[in-house]
């Protein structure tokens, strides 16, 4: 089930469980998982793409190994707010993860979330060749951690 806004995605989620985050690119998948209390986005692991049904087997797997009870795509819009090609591929991509789980999906605006993932990567004075190998599913923690921040927001509006 896609859920077009945090609100709907909270409500189709368990009390507790993780929630895993995606960062997708058109070469690789960054992929970051909450803790069970989800206040911590991990960066987990960067899956190279191949085929789409290659691509969703793995992260199925993953999210079955890590008990993961919902996904949070990040979603490329443009800079004015407006959604492009790269974010009518990420939604085509989440219907056609639907077709294959029941867990819920939903969207957060990644909007400079690789910049800030490269920032922290730079104020570590991680080495080019690292940066490379861990930049997405660091964006994909960012990702993921916007929406747990969300999440808890709503939690104590209730």
């Amino acid at each position: 089930m896609i859920c077009e806004t945090a609100e709907a995605f909270a409500a189709t989620l368990p009390p507790l469980g993780a929630i895993a985050g995606l960062d997708l690119g058109t070469k690789t998948i960054g992929v970051a998982v909450s803790d069970s209390m989800r206040s911590i986005a991990t960066p987990v692991e960067t899956i190279k793409r191949r085929k789409f049904g290659l691509d969703a087997a793995a992260l199925l797997e993953l999210t079955s190994a890590r008990l993961v009870n919902g996904i949070v795509l990040g979603l490329p819009m443009n800079m004015d707010g407006s959604e492009g090609p790269r974010c009518q591929a990420t939604r085509a991509f989440a219907r056609n993860l639907e077709k294959l789980t029941p867990l819920p999906i939903t969207f957060w605006d990644e909007r400079l979330s690789t910049v800030a993932a490269e920032r922290v990567l730079l104020a570590a004075d991680t080495s080019r060749k690292r940066r490379a190998e861990v930049i997405d599913h660091v964006a994909a923690g960012y990702i993921l951690q916007g929406m747990l921040d969300r999440l808890a927001h709503l939690k104590g509006q209730m």
